[in-house]
């Protein structure tokens, strides 16, 4: 899912412009530049002025500082008074994307399109394909469709031997799962907390770079700075982000000010111990199937879209929640931050009150390249060796399972299902055997994401690239 094109490249750029003005302790004085720092006089912009690329900047920047867009009360508001507003904030709404209205393009809605590749051709299977009489041919000109009759069943498409009808649709409501974004009244698109579930992929489809997930970045290194002991409790796909050596990443987040840096392997062996007991003894009980647990966005999903399949799911804690509740036995007044590859760890993070905040794979890059640390030349921090495999590899699609196989007493019992990535027809499918109380395996693993974590909404490193790195440290 995770993407390399101007978008990003925008998005990385104003984290870490910020990421070094905190470094340089000067925030306040300096944030008001940032968008013409970014946009100086004569650059070249995708916008239809200057003006309004600077102005797609500030909101950017303002959820990069933890804000909704919605969050503005005056427009002329600056940003040095929401850096302001940054230092006095005591906690966060649930909400962790928000929509820059000034960058949406408020694209057409979604509908089927006659191109100029229409032939006129006598057969007319486009207007006899359609059911709602809104295909439209007129002798010796192009077929056309009346919006106002068209169901967008995509009949005409189908039909249509020259490829001449194409769908066009809007790029962010296209990729959400659950139909948790809608345009408003003014065509501008609206993300429904209610039903979103996180997974990132509106943020990762919109070709304008018009959705943006709110940042920590700004309280983490101010508790930092302030002295605190702030622990960074790293995802294992993390090591497979940096095309370095995984102990010397880890020497380098120790170098940011952290005063600790814990693998979150660790927890992942504990869910993978207690999935499988938790599996071991509903299969002994006769139950048809249990899923996994540790995938955020798809614990947001069961639980806003369908609580049918709620019973199925493995009790267990996620790789992170166990990590924080070990730690917090002995790191009872520590800033726990969770270094995630992907924005619905912010959800549960929310949640969650033994984890303070997250720290994405995009953030902690801007942050080192403030901080100027060199990884390359980073002494290498020695991994934890009872940290089993297995753990590591939850960074994977099917390591959950392969974890799961490894541990049981029986690994011949385990028929799994893979779910490479939550999409309209795995949800629909998943209803289905949740309503039927059986489906065509008894081990379930579901993954928001296509590859896995290691292809996250906020990865910094190619899937198969990051997989292949991380491979050498789980055997």
């Amino acid at each position: 899912m995770a993407q390399f094109n101007n978008v990003v490249e925008i998005r990385r750029t104003i984290l870490q412009m910020l990421a070094e003005l905190i470094y340089q302790g000067n925030v306040a004085e300096k944030i008001d530049r940032l968008p013409f720092d970014m946009y100086p006089k004569g650059t070249q912009h995708t916008r239809c002025c200057i003006h309004k690329a600077r102005a797609v900047a500030k909101y950017k920047t303002m959820a990069v500082m933890g804000f909704n867009v919605d969050d503005e009360k005056d427009e002329f508001d600056n940003l040095s008074h929401y850096a302001e507003l940054a230092k006095q904030r005591e906690k966060s709404t649930e909400v962790m994307l928000t929509v820059v209205d000034e960058a949406c393009s408020s694209c057409v809605k979604s509908s089927y399109i006659v191109t100029n590749l229409c032939r006129s051709c006598t057969a007319h299977p486009c207007t006899y394909a359609c059911k709602k009489g809104a295909m439209i041919k007129t002798e010796h000109s192009q077929a056309h469709i009346d919006t106002s009759q068209c169901v967008n069943c995509g009949l005409c498409m189908q039909a249509c031997p020259y490829h001449a009808i194409i769908f066009q649709p809007v790029p962010c409501e296209e990729a959400c799962p659950v139909g948790a974004i809608s345009k408003r009244e003014d065509g501008v698109e609206h993300i429904d907390p209610d039903k979103c579930i996180y997974c990132g992929k509106c943020m990762v489809a919109c070709p304008f770079g018009a959705i943006f997930e709110k940042s920590f970045m700004f309280e983490i290194m101010t508790a930092i700075r302030d002295g605190k002991r702030v622990i960074a409790m790293v995802a294992p796909s993390l090591g497979g982000q940096f095309n370095q050596p995984y102990g010397k990443v880890l020497t380098a987040i120790k170098k940011l000010g952290f005063a600790d840096v814990v693998e979150v392997a660790k927890g992942a062996n504990m869910t993978t111990e207690n999935e499988t007991r938790e599996f071991e003894h509903r299969m002994q009980q006769g139950e048809s199937f249990m899923t996994t647990s540790c995938c955020a966005a798809w614990r947001e999903l069961y639980k806003k879209h369908l609580p049918e399949i709620q019973p199925y799911v493995s009790d267990a804690l996620t790789p992170m929640g166990y990590t924080a509740q070990w730690l917090r036995q002995t790191e009872k007044d520590a800033v726990l931050v969770f270094v995630s590859p992907c924005v619905g760890k912010r959800s549960e993070c929310h949640t969650n009150p033994d984890v303070n905040y997250v720290l994405s794979y995009e953030e902690l890059e801007a942050l080192l390249k403030a901080a100027q640390i060199d990884i390359a030349s980073q002494e290498e921090t020695v991994l934890d060796s009872q940290i089993l495999g297995h753990g590591r590899g939850f960074a994977m699609v099917a390591g959950v399972t392969a974890s799961v196989k490894a541990t049981a007493k029986d690994p011949s019992i385990i028929n799994d299902i893979v779910i490479d990535g939550l999409t309209k027809q795995s949800i629909r499918d998943l209803k289905l055997w949740a309503k039927k109380g059986a489906a065509p395996g008894n081990f379930i693993e579901v993954m928001s994401c296509p590859g896995g974590c290691v292809n996250g909404c906020d990865t910094i490193a190619l899937p198969k690239t990051a997989a292949k790195q991380i491979m050498p440290t789980t055997k």
